[in-house]
């Protein structure tokens, strides 16, 4: 039995889905199913049993299970104590940025980093924030910001804020609809989001709670792009509390009343990078700029 098949059987399990399993393993679906298999003849009993839409664990890799991923804990133990042997810590870290760099408290969490861990190579890289997501879950990123609930088992979250956001609408439409019937904004244009972003998902959950099916006219995943088409009467958008009264008090917009859509924001990271040394250096910055309990962040 070796620690790589422990790691395709545990990911297998945490997916439920043998391409999916591949994509993060970075290995050929053919492998995966291999090393499942040698597993299985290994253990004398089956793991998985195949369904329509992927596979679900047998009473046998329940049971194995939790050995299995306390196994690669230590594992993972081991090669982060010798990294912590070496000295200090360094290394790449690649981090996903999401929102504006204020929102974030980037300037001051770099910044902390640089200082006390000047052999620590940041990355950062902005994206759509379903793409960072996604990213992380796959390993192609360290860490990164999110906004929205985290839906995969892989992943760890460490809850930073609930950022507040309203609908806006274009100047004087409020004489169009009645504000205080929000059923009726159904009934204007929407601007909408990408898919790949994660207010997509927040604006279908606002719609769901209105009771409304807009129609959209249009499409972005840049939040300054959307309140610039709001200003100009393309349609109305879902937009962060901060900007949207900022754009009102400039008389570009209007911002209905008595809707307040609350959404998470994230940091997230690979479950099976906690005790990473350099992970460790992130997180206990953010926790400093953030004024988080320690908690929190495990």
């Amino acid at each position: 039995m070796e620690i790589y098949q422990l790691r395709t059987f545990v990911t297998v399990a945490q997916q439920g889905h043998l391409t999916q399993a591949a994509e993060l393993l970075h290995l050929s679906q053919p492998a995966v199913t291999a090393q499942i298999k040698a597993l299985e003849e290994e253990v004398g009993m089956p793991l998985f049993e195949r369904t329509a839409g992927g596979v679900t664990m047998t009473r046998a890799g329940q049971e194995l299970l939790p050995q299995a991923q306390s196994i690669l804990a230590s594992a993972r133990e081991i090669i982060n104590h010798a990294k912590s042997l070496k000295g200090q810590t360094g290394g790449k870290a690649q981090i996903g940025l999401t929102l504006t760099p204020a929102t974030l408290k980037m300037g001051e969490w770099v910044a902390a980093l640089v200082e006390k861990y000047p052999l620590l190579d940041l990355r950062l890289q902005h994206g759509v924030t379903g793409e960072v997501l996604n990213l992380v879950r796959k390993k192609e990123l360290d860490a990164g910001f999110y906004l929205g609930k985290n839906p995969y088992v892989n992943v760890n979250t460490v809850l930073l804020t609930n950022l507040p956001f309203r609908i806006v609408i274009p100047k004087h439409w409020d004489t169009r609809i009645d504000l205080a019937n929000h059923k009726d904004l159904g009934r204007l244009p929407w601007i909408g989001l990408s898919q790949f972003s994660s207010l997509s998902k927040i604006t279908a959950e606002l719609w769901r709670e209105l009771n409304i099916s807009p129609k959209k006219v249009a499409e972005s995943d840049n939040l300054a792009s959307i309140l610039e088409l709001v200003a100009c009467g393309v349609g109305i958008a879902l937009a962060r509390e901060e900007e949207a009264l900022e754009w009102e008090a400039a008389g570009r917009l209007t911002v209905v009343p008595g809707v307040r859509k609350l959404a998470e924001l994230q940091f997230v990271y690979p479950s099976d990078r906690v005790g990473d040394p350099i992970l460790e250096a992130l997180l206990q910055e953010l926790i400093r700029v953030w004024a988080l309990s320690p908690v929190a962040a495990h």
